[in-house]
């Protein structure tokens, strides 16, 4: 298969690393604005849960356990830790997904999330759910540092 997915994923991940990078206050990346439930913290480590979890132990037997609620109930986690956590999860998934062929992406998912699904269907879904958050700790970091 063309890995276009962990192109993708590659991608977006960096661009993800590079919205943390570019918090001039490192203390505004645990801040929230008014209206606004997370933090951009808080969205980093729910996005690397969720790929860690599904993309990682799902498809590539990382064995990484999740802990959604700790996702969002921790704070002050150090930028570089969130660096380097973002770059370990580049490569969990580049790893993940370079052993996704095509009849492995027409396979049901392991998860029913939505329901019986394929695999393409549920990394589909996932690429969704981490351009939405990206979206919005850019929005978030554009906000606070205005």
């Amino acid at each position: 298969m063309e890995n276009y997915l962990a192109e993708l994923y590659e991608r977006d991940l960096l661009k993800l690393r590079d919205e943390i990078n570019k918090f001039q206050n490192e203390d505004n990346i645990w801040q929230r604005a008014d209206g606004i439930t997370n933090t951009a913290g808080t969205l980093v480590l729910h996005l690397l849960g969720n790929l860690n979890f599904t993309i990682g132990t799902q498809l590539g037997g990382t064995g990484y356990v999740r802990n959604r609620e700790q996702e969002f109930s921790l704070m002050g986690v150090p930028r570089e830790k969130l660096i380097a956590d973002i770059e370990s999860t580049i490569e969990v998934v580049k790893t993940s997904l370079a052993t996704v062929d095509q009849s492995k992406l027409d396979e049901t998912y392991k998860l029913e999330m939505f329901g019986i699904k394929s695999t393409a269907f549920y990394l589909t879904v996932f690429y969704g759910h981490l351009n939405y958050h990206l979206g919005q700790i850019n929005y978030l970091r554009r906000i606070l540092e205005a």
